[in-house]
C-alpha cells in the first residue's frame, strides 16, 4: 500500500483532479492523505469539500484552521471575511452533511511511523503526546455541545503550553498549536502574525522544526499550513503547501520513497482579510 500525502488545497479542485489524474494510484490498494484546509479562498470549496468526503476511506484528511473556520461560521459564530469563498457551502442542500462529516475529522493522524497535522507540534510533545492532546480537542468537537468549544476556540491566548492548562484555555492551545504554528521561541511561545518566508522571522522565534531539541525530532512530521515555507522536506519533516492558492502548485509526496509530484496552479489575487488569524 502506498500513501500520497497532499498539501492545502483551500478549494482548489481543479489541481487536485489533475493531480490525482498524475498519481499511479491504486484506488484498491493506495490512499491519500491531506494536510487540511480543505476549504476557502479557492474558487470551488463546496465542490472540493465534497470530492474528498466521497473519497470514503481511500482519503483521510486532519482539520486545518479554514476547515475549522468554516465550522465557526456556520454556527455564527465567526463572520465571513474578504475572500472567504464559504458561502457556497453554507447554502447548499448538503450543507449539514458535509459539516457533520468534517466536524468529525481528526486534528493529528499517526500511521505507519508518519505523523500528519495541519501546522505543527510544539517543542514540549512529542508525537504521542500531541495526539493524546489532538484527542482532547477531537472529543470536543465530537460531543453533543461542541457548540461551546467552537464559540470559544477563536483567540491567541495562552501562547505557551503548560500542563496545568484546563478547560477552554487548554484546548484553544492545542487547537492553535495544530492548525495555526508556524513559528515559536525556544521555549514554546507562539506568534500568530508572521506568515512570510523564514528569512523574516522577528527575531528571537524561528521555525517550531528548527528548535533545539523538540521532543518530536526524529519522528516524521507531514504538514501544511506555510505557504510562503513552501516545499521543504527533510529527513523528519515533509512541508507540503506549495502556494497553489497563490498561482504556486500543488504537491503530493508518496510517503515510502518520497517521490513528488506537482501540477500548476492558476494565479489568484492575494485577498487580505482574517480566516487565516485563526
Amino acid at each position: 500500500m502506498s500513501i500520497y500525502a497532499i498539501g492545502d488545497l483551500q478549494g482548489c479542485l481543479a489541481p487536485l483532479e489533475a493531480l490525482i489524474n498524475r498519481l499511479p494510484i491504486d484506488w484498491h490498494r493506495d490512499r491519500l492523505w491531506f494536510v487540511g484546509d480543505l476549504v476557502n479562498r479557492g474558487p470551488q470549496s463546496l465542490e472540493t469539500l465534497r470530492f474528498v468526503k466521497q473519497l470514503g476511506p481511500r482519503a483521510l484528511t486532519v482539520l486545518g484552521n479554514h476547515d475549522l473556520h468554516l465550522l465557526c461560521v456556520a454556527e455564527g459564530y465567526a463572520r465571513n471575511y474578504v475572500g472567504d469563498t464559504l458561502d457556497a457551502i453554507l447554502r447548499a442542500p448538503d450543507c449539514g452533511e458535509l459539516l457533520d462529516w468534517l466536524r468529525h475529522r481528526p486534528m493529528m493522524h499517526v500511521e505507519q511511523g508518519v505523523a500528519l497535522v495541519h501546522a505543527g507540534l510544539l517543542p514540549q510533545w512529542d508525537v504521542s503526546r500531541a495526539l493524546a492532546l489532538a484527542g482532547e480537542v477531537e472529543s470536543a468537537l465530537r460531543s453533543p455541545d461542541y457548540r461551546n468549544f467552537l464559540k470559544s476556540m477563536y483567540g491567541n491566548r495562552p501562547f505557551q503550553w503548560s500542563e496545568s492548562l484546563t478547560g477552554m484555555d487548554r484546548l484553544r492551545l492545542i487547537t492553535n498549536a495544530l492548525t495555526r504554528l508556524r513559528i515559536c521561541t525556544p521555549d514554546g511561545a507562539m506568534e500568530f502574525t508572521h506568515k512570510g518566508e523564514p528569512g523574516d522571522i522577528p527575531a528571537g522565534y524561528m521555525p517550531w522544526f528548527e528548535v533545539p531539541g523538540r521532543r518530536s525530532a526524529g519522528e516524521s512530521i507531514v504538514f501544511g499550513h506555510w505557504s510562503a515555507l513552501g516545499l521543504h522536506l527533510e529527513s523528519d519533516v515533509l512541508a507540503l503547501d506549495t502556494g497553489c492558492l497563490w498561482g504556486g502548485k500543488l504537491t503530493a509526496v508518496r510517503l515510502e520513497d518520497r517521490a513528488l509530484f506537482q501540477v500548476p496552479c492558476e494565479t489568484r489575487s492575494h485577498h487580505g482579510g482574517g480566516a487565516a488569524r485563526h
